[in-house]
């Protein structure tokens, strides 16, 4: 029996094309826990926002944490609501505007 694919949320995609074009940074976790690791990245490097840390668990985990002027966020949630980070909007495409369609001649009377 075929598996049902699951839908891709067209928002979330266009979150994970942006993230794609910030800088990021691939780091170990090494003893400490994945976020407190990122923290600890941050601050030894001085880090500018925005930015994207991937930290390593182990050979098969990685965690990504997004870095932002009001804090640490999950990669996942940024890519879900990246129109609520201020400091993405310079990496987002820019927004077409629709213009109505002009009435042709001959339909005023």
């Amino acid at each position: 029996m075929a598996r049902k694919r699951k839908r891709k949320s067209r928002r979330r995609q266009e979150g994970r094309r942006i993230l794609e074009i910030v800088p990021q940074y691939s780091i170990e976790s090494g003893e400490d826990k994945p976020v407190t690791a990122a923290r600890k990245h941050i601050g030894a490097v001085g880090i500018q926002p925005p930015a994207l840390l991937i930290v390593r668990r182990n050979e098969h985990t990685t965690d990504r944490y997004f870095w932002a002027e009001k804090g640490l966020f999950g990669a996942q949630y940024v890519e879900e609501n990246h129109f609520l980070f201020p400091s993405l909007r310079e990496f987002q495409p820019p927004v077409l505007s629709r213009v109505p369609a002009v009435m042709t001649a001959g339909t005023d009377r």
